[in-house]
């Protein structure tokens, strides 16, 4: 008996609209985008920015964030898709095995960190027209609060879950679609992490002159991000059986950290943006 942990069993993975269910995870990337939107309207207030470019920021910002996501987590977590139900990488219906509405799940943050980057590339070279590193030295503040939101999602569809935890550990949870284990909320874990990456970036951004230092808040959230993600995967089952230890004792998701780390660690000491 697990008297002290908490067991997360919801009765319906989303809410039912007509006949249709739209997924807790889905609500958390649509809340993420509300909120990001919101936090870019204040930035690009405060830059001199119009609403026209915000429009177009946020087409880009979705498609970009939401394929490279999805093609991230087929390419590095789940490549057995490409040949055997390639149609389910960007629809979200499975068709191998029964047709069937899934929704868009299968989402890999490192995916979406690529995605961004090309993005905001083609949205500064076709609307923005300053630089590439200005716009991602901003819009790093809304993917911060969105990292948030998609780990809550993670929790609610009990995916991505956490180790076996002492059961004297207060916070453990059984996840019940899973199994009786009492394990590590590693989902609320890395949540809480980007709690404080996003506030950090905030106090800098506000209240700092370090948006002037061209790629310093861009480096300094890819840093922050991929660390926090580097020290909870510790705490995390391996997302593909047999990658616990893929490279060097990590497996897949610290393995992938370590290279944006490096990036990251670049655009804070080292980048020069190019002058006139």
């Amino acid at each position: 008996m697990h008297a002290l942990q908490i067991v997360w069993n919801p009765s319906a993975d989303g809410l039912e609209i007509f006949g249709f269910t739209i997924h807790y995870y889905s609500m958390m990337w649509m809340a993420a985008f509300i909120l990001g939107w919101y936090i870019m309207k204040k930035i690009y207030r405060n830059e001199g920015q119009t609403e026209e470019k915000l429009d177009s920021l946020f087409i880009y910002s979705v498609l970009g964030i939401m394929i490279g996501a999805r093609v991230g987590h087929v390419v590095f977590y789940q490549s057995e898709l490409i040949l055997q139900d390639p149609l389910s990488i960007f629809l979200p219906f499975k068709f191998t095995g029964g047709f069937e509405f899934t929704g868009f799940r299968g989402l890999a943050s490192h995916g979406a960190a690529i995605g961004m980057i090309i993005s905001m590339y083609l949205y500064n070279k076709k609307v923005l027209k300053k630089s590439v590193v200005w716009i991602l030295d901003r819009v790093v503040l809304p993917v911060a609060s969105g990292a948030i939101f998609v780990r809550i999602g993670n929790f609610f569809n009990s995916e991505m879950i956490g180790k076996p935890a002492d059961e004297s550990l207060p916070w453990a949870i059984i996840f019940k679609k899973v199994d009786n284990v009492a394990r590590h909320p590693g989902q609320l874990y890395e949540a809480f992490g980007y709690i404080f990456v996003l506030a950090i970036l905030m106090f800098l951004y506000w209240k700092t002159k370090k948006s002037n230092q061209t790629g310093f808040l861009f480096g300094l959230f890819l840093v922050l991000l991929m660390t926090v993600r580097l020290f909870v995967e510790n705490f995390k089952i391996e997302q593909v059986t047999g990658r616990e230890d893929w490279i060097f004792s990590l497996n897949t998701g610290q393995a992938l950290s370590i290279p944006f780390i490096l990036i990251g660690l670049y655009f804070m000491f080292f980048y020069k943006p190019k002058t006139a």
